[in-house]
């Protein structure tokens, strides 16, 4: 018994309307690139241990420049303690401190490529 023209299926290909997502594998790089909530959430926790770097930075240099026009204070006749102390006692521990800085924020920079690539 031949089938009837007008009863025939059509099947059509084409490419899907939805990309299925694999579970147990994602991209944060493109979670990221997407800015959705985790993408999100990956760049606001480097940018809070950033600032936490640069806060601690900070609380140093407070604590070490600080005082100083206090001890200056305390002592008006000695001119040239105040240079000393301004131009050889300060530079190293503000080359330090500087060194330790880049060197943190770029391990900071390092771990998070590192968790965005490999996962």
């Amino acid at each position: 018994m031949p089938q009837d023209p007008t009863e025939r299926r059509v099947v059509v290909t084409g490419p899907p309307r939805r990309a299925r997502r694999s579970f147990g594998y994602y991209r944060p790089r493109t979670e990221i690139d997407e800015q959705t909530t985790l993408g999100h959430t990956y760049v606001r926790s480097l940018m809070r241990i950033q600032l936490r770097t640069g806060l601690t930075v900070f609380a140093v240099l407070v604590l070490l420049i600080g005082p100083l026009p206090l001890v200056f204070a305390a002592a008006p006749d000695a001119r040239r303690l105040e240079w000393a102390v301004l131009g050889f006692g300060l530079y190293p521990p503000l080359v330090l401190l500087a060194r330790w800085y880049v060197r943190r924020a770029e391990r900071n920079e390092r771990d998070f490529v590192r968790l965005v690539e490999d996962r």
